[in-house]
């Protein structure tokens, strides 16, 4: 039986992906951020809707000041980004392929009826691009 390559976001998307709440500190997440080796999270409300998106860019200048000036760096809905690009987990792959060439975020949220249902990265997309070139 052939293996068949992947052509939507819900075959290639990671379902249980780390998010945050805004109400975690700064602090708190930068040290996730760096436990996991992530570019950036999701942040979600108390029934998992996505509100915002928080990336490591973000967090560093105010991690910095923290150390400088000795004070608690703020909560991640004080700097969290509202305007999230999402997607939905049907879109198709070469579709996002070709709006991420224009667009920056390493991380996408995927998200089905504004509810988080996962995460899609930039090197999930290329890897499954590079799949469906090998068939």
């Amino acid at each position: 039986m052939p293996n068949k390559s992947p052509t939507i976001v819900r075959e290639i998307m990671s379902h249980d992906c780390y998010r945050v709440s805004g109400k975690t500190s700064i602090a708190t997440l930068a040290g996730r951020l760096s436990h996991h080796r992530l570019p950036g999270a999701p942040v979600v409300d108390e029934h998992d809707h996505l509100i915002g998106f928080i990336s490591e860019q973000d967090v560093l200048g105010k991690v910095l000041d923290s150390i400088y000036m000795d004070n608690e760096p703020p909560l991640v809905e004080d700097l969290m980004r509202h305007e999230v690009l999402s997607v939905s987990p049907t879109k198709s792959i070469i579709d996002l392929a070709q709006e991420m060439l224009g667009a920056k975020p390493k991380v996408y949220p995927v998200t089905e009826q504004g509810r988080l249902a996962g995460i899609v990265t930039r090197r999930d997309v290329l890897d499954a691009i590079l799949r469906m070139r090998s068939r």
